[in-house]
């Protein structure tokens, strides 16, 4: 049993600090937002005043928060380390960031934290609120071999797949890259089944055809755009979000930031990104990514 921190509590942190909860740990939360830090506290979490507060008592410190920005200030304060949870954490205190932000302010804040002592790993997470709720996330880990060893058990909580990708800051290169990957097969997938509706081919005999062929991918098998092949697919349910559209283009977008910083050609991740910021103006952006569908199809 470890003393854990929990900082960020929404759709993700809120069932991941819960599923520590169930593991055994004790969690000290906290949320800016009060209706997320009383749902924690619903299951267990223990409500904090601050981030700081949460972090003084822990062994472990763990975030959930929405960009790099976020994290930075979190953890570095006034960004020489003032204020934020690294100068609040007790000597030798793990710190362990789920959040999936820009690969350089995951290194940024791990230098920092080294500076003054502390293991860190970024570990952002795959699985959507389904696999934050049932504890299957997949982690994929930045750091050094020893935090990673620490990191571990605590990670193992809240997921079913854990991967350590190396050194700092590739667990999040992980992450873009597989959701990179993901955004533009959902694209592919939902341009497939548009043009077999145009062409009067049924959905299900597509699936059928695609799914045991070379069309195979997880984002036709498991998470099927149309309604109907998968049963628990967000088309089922009028794509209410798994995973938002919002969330898939800052994915995207944080891919394309890294892919041109460091000089890489991948011009279907751009193209990816384009149609995304497409369907999230156009209002869409709280739907979830696999609804594209709608607009690819000119339903939307």
């Amino acid at each position: 049993m470890a003393s854990v921190a929990f900082i960020g509590l929404g759709n993700m942190g809120g069932p991941m600090a819960a599923n520590l909860v169930k593991a055994g740990h004790r969690v000290v939360g906290f949320d800016m937002v009060e209706g997320n830090l009383s749902r924690a506290a619903e299951a267990g979490v223990e409500p904090a005043d601050s981030a700081a507060a949460a972090a003084a008592a822990a062994d472990c410190i763990v975030t959930m928060l929405p960009a790099g920005p976020h994290v930075r200030a979190v953890y570095m304060g006034d960004g020489g380390g003032e204020g934020g949870v690294i100068a609040a954490a007790r000597p030798g205190a793990l710190l362990v960031d789920c959040s999936t932000i820009d690969v350089d302010s995951a290194r940024a804040v791990n230098r920092a934290a080294a500076e003054k002592g502390f293991e860190m790993v970024d570990a952002p997470v795959s699985g959507g609120v389904g696999g934050a709720s049932a504890a299957t996330l997949t982690f994929m880990v930045g750091g050094e071999e020893q935090a990673f060893a620490r990191a571990e058990p605590v990670l193992a909580a809240m997921g079913k797949t854990i991967v350590h990708t190396g050194g700092p800051g590739t667990g999040q290169a992980a992450k873009i890259c597989n959701n990179m990957i993901l955004g533009i097969s959902m694209i592919a997938v939902s341009e497939a089944f548009a043009l077999a509706e145009r062409l009067g081919l049924d959905a299900q005999k597509l699936f059928d055809v695609a799914s045991r062929s070379s069309g195979q991918c997880w984002s036709l098998t498991t998470y099927c755009p149309v309604p109907g092949p998968v049963p628990n697919s967000p088309a089922n349910r009028d794509y209410a979000p798994g995973f938002t559209a919002d969330m898939m283009l800052k994915d995207l977008r944080l891919a394309q930031q890294t892919a041109h910083a460091s000089g890489a050609a991948t011009p279907l991740g751009a193209e990816a990104a384009a149609l995304y910021a497409l369907f999230s103006n156009a209002g869409h952006g709280a739907k979830d990514f696999s609804g594209i569908i709608r607009m690819l199809a000119g339903k939307a």
